[in-house]
């Protein structure tokens, strides 16, 4: 898996991108919550559940269901996220859905089950470039800094590009290149 932090990328590049003000601060808090919220399945350890379990580490929590129970659930609580319904279950599900997606990138582990609950099988993408991250306990030393900069190389720096180039490609309408 990616650092945790790595993983609130994806949601606060799209917040980068967009226009000043499209996207919402609690909608931007709550895809940031949902992009990291997936690895909360490594209190299954705790609980002695396996790895490989359907409720394991990358298990349920890293499936399409689970996006679209949290972009349903965000859709519910819209107006509290200052969005549309529809913008705030798209935000919270792209920003859930990142995170299985960057997971299948990394170097290790078991895959991801993107289709459970439909199928069991754990999924890595085709290219895994990104080093797997090391658990809390042992994320300060040298793998640890690796890992950083793995992440800065494959995640951070192309992100950073693509939201510039947007920028570039995009720029702000005037009313809000104005406004105070």
């Amino acid at each position: 898996m990616p650092t945790v932090l790595t993983h609130a990328a994806i949601p606060l590049a799209l917040w980068c991108a967009a226009d000043r003000g499209r996207i919402a601060t609690p909608l931007l808090a709550a895809g940031v919550v949902a992009a990291m919220l997936p690895d909360a399945d490594v209190l299954a350890f705790a609980l002695h559940i396996p790895y490989a379990d359907s409720f394991g580490h990358r298990g349920a929590s890293h499936s399409l269901l689970f996006a679209a129970l949290l972009a349903t659930l965000a859709a519910l609580l819209h107006r509290r996220l200052r969005a549309t319904a529809v913008q705030a279950a798209a935000f919270v599900g792209i920003s859930t859905l990142s995170h299985p997606l960057l997971d299948a990138f990394t170097s290790g582990g078991l895959g991801v089950a993107l289709w459970w609950p439909w199928s069991g099988e754990r999924l890595f993408a085709p290219w895994r470039p990104i080093r797997v991250s090391p658990f809390a306990g042992q994320f300060f030393n040298a793998r640890g800094i690796t890992t950083l900069l793995s992440e800065l190389r494959w995640v951070w720096l192309p992100l950073c590009t693509a939201v510039i180039g947007w920028k570039l490609v995009h720029p702000a309408p005037a009313s809000s290149r104005n406004a105070p």
